[in-house]
């Protein structure tokens, strides 16, 4: 006999009962699946104000250690942009006591690993090591919390400046379509609201540091008392807690940190744009303001950016890509900062196919969504592959010191994960359908990006605006 998985038992149920009672076998099931997740860990403080979570595990002999500075894009100022993401560059440079080079040294050279990332809202630094060099790693953190600025000079300074500007080019200025998104944000926020510039900056605000201002702003944020230490994988606790006394102890507190006002935004009315750029072929951007990290609706959110485009039976998938052959690819996230969140799609078309008619398109799709909601089978499929992404995101001890760090710093919880994963998996078809409602409204950015000359290929290019894109 063919066995019967619950989660198909599961979507029969829901199907066949009311709407109250598929919410409550959802938190049910959820509960029962977020209760097998077990990540042990222990959170304490040194008296100078750091937090540290330990979680050993001894699967592998490995170990990741994380630095989490709770300092990112949002804590600069108009005019002084891009400092936490230089300081991304100039971590890797050599401290006080560790000359450049030695960093890599002790962890790429024993078959380890190192990086760091920058956020709207955080820094993060991190090595992956063998177990018996945790004590290295600990050691390579703490000198360059404590001692980066004692090695940092103008000439220093100027060489990580330069290669961040490079990377703007890259990534921004010289990337098809690659300011796309900063344009968003500029439209989306406020001139002053924290998230209303890009996460590396600007050139004119690069250009314009002084040597003071970007040590300032260590001396500031990169401190214990704003700062994560977590530890995770194959060590003796007792060892562990030494050694971190012994090298982060004396690391002096820094001054109480005023966090920016980064209000929720809402618009009121439809911004329609249209940016020329050096493309062949145009595209489409529609981005509605969300929620942040602390709103639960992001979860919601989620599971309908899961739901309408990506895989070939997604809504927009399916009808543009697939069944219409509109569109050459579709594309849809919801991203959730601390404080703030974007939806948004993006369309490519296929020859002989305009963005306005493309969008038409998606809006009657989403309408659909708003009117109906979608099946339980839909939620089903959505929340089965977020799941798959969650605790595949687990496997490493370097993607459990994220999740723990990303808790405590956002939810005051390491544990938080288990209340992610549960809330994730309760969505129902009701709540997808209300904060399609509630969010996907008609105060939204409309962006067209096309090819230099060719304006008349804007969705809607009569009602476009056109902008300027970083230095023109």
């Amino acid at each position: 006999m063919r066995k019967i998985k619950k989660s198909q038992v599961l979507v029969a149920l829901v199907l066949l009962m009311g709407s109250g009672t598929a919410a409550f076998l959802a938190v049910q099931a959820a509960q029962s699946r977020a209760a097998a997740i077990k990540i042990p860990f222990e959170r304490y403080s040194l008296p100078n104000g750091l937090t540290v979570i330990l979680s050993p595990d001894a699967a592998t002999p490995t170990v990741a250690v994380d630095v989490w500075y709770r300092v990112g894009s949002k804590n600069e100022v108009v005019g002084r942009t891009g400092f936490a993401h230089l300081f991304e560059h100039v971590m890797f440079t050599g401290s006080g006591h560790v000359p450049y080079g030695i960093h890599d040294k002790l962890t790429e050279g024993v078959g380890g690993s190192n990086n760091g990332t920058t956020s709207n809202d955080r820094t993060t630094y991190y090595e992956t090591v063998p177990s018996n060099y945790l004590e290295s790693a600990l050691w390579l953190e703490s000198d360059r919390m404590g001692f980066l600025l004692d090695t940092l000079d103008i000439t220093k300074l100027n060489a990580q400046r330069d290669v961040v500007k490079n990377e703007r080019r890259q990534s921004y200025d010289n990337q098809p379509y690659g300011l796309a998104s900063e344009i968003l944000s500029n439209t989306t926020y406020p001139a002053s609201h924290p998230y209303h510039w890009s996460v590396i900056g600007s050139m004119q605000d690069l250009s314009a540091a002084s040597e003071d201002d970007i040590k300032n702003f260590f001396r500031l944020y990169y401190t214990p008392n704003n700062a994560i230490l977590t530890v995770v994988g194959d060590f003796e606790t007792a060892q562990a807690k030494a050694w971190i006394t012994k090298y982060f102890g004396d690391v002096p507190r820094g001054k109480p940190v005023v966090r920016p006002a980064a209000p929720p935004v809402t618009l009121g009315n439809e911004t329609r744009l249209v940016y020329e750029d050096r493309v062949q072929v145009p595209r489409l951007y529609i981005l509605w303001p969300t929620v942040g990290e602390k709103s639960d609706d992001r979860f919601a959110l989620q599971v309908l950016d899961a739901l309408t485009a990506g895989p070939r039976t997604t809504r927009l998938t399916k009808a543009l890509v697939y069944d219409q052959q509109a569109a050459a690819a579709v594309g849809t996230s919801q991203d959730s900062s601390e404080d703030v969140g974007e939806f948004l799609i993006t369309i490519t078309p296929r020859p002989g196919h305009s963005l306005t008619e493309l969008e038409a398109a998606a809006d009657a799709i989403l309408d659909k969504v708003k009117a109906e909601g979608p099946t339980a089978e839909e939620i089903q499929r959505a929340t089965a592959g977020l799941e798959f992404s969650f605790v595949s995101g687990l496997q490493s001890n370097l993607g459990k010191s994220f999740r723990l760090a990303t808790g405590a710093g956002f939810h005051n919880d390491p544990g938080y994960f288990r209340t992610e994963y549960e809330k994730m998996l309760a969505v129902t078809p009701a709540d997808v359908k209300r904060v399609a409602n509630k969010y996907l409204t008609r105060g939204r950015v409309v962006l067209s990006v096309v090819p230099m000359g060719k304006l008349d290929q804007a969705s809607k290019p009569s009602e476009s605006k056109l902008v300027k894109g970083a230095g023109q």
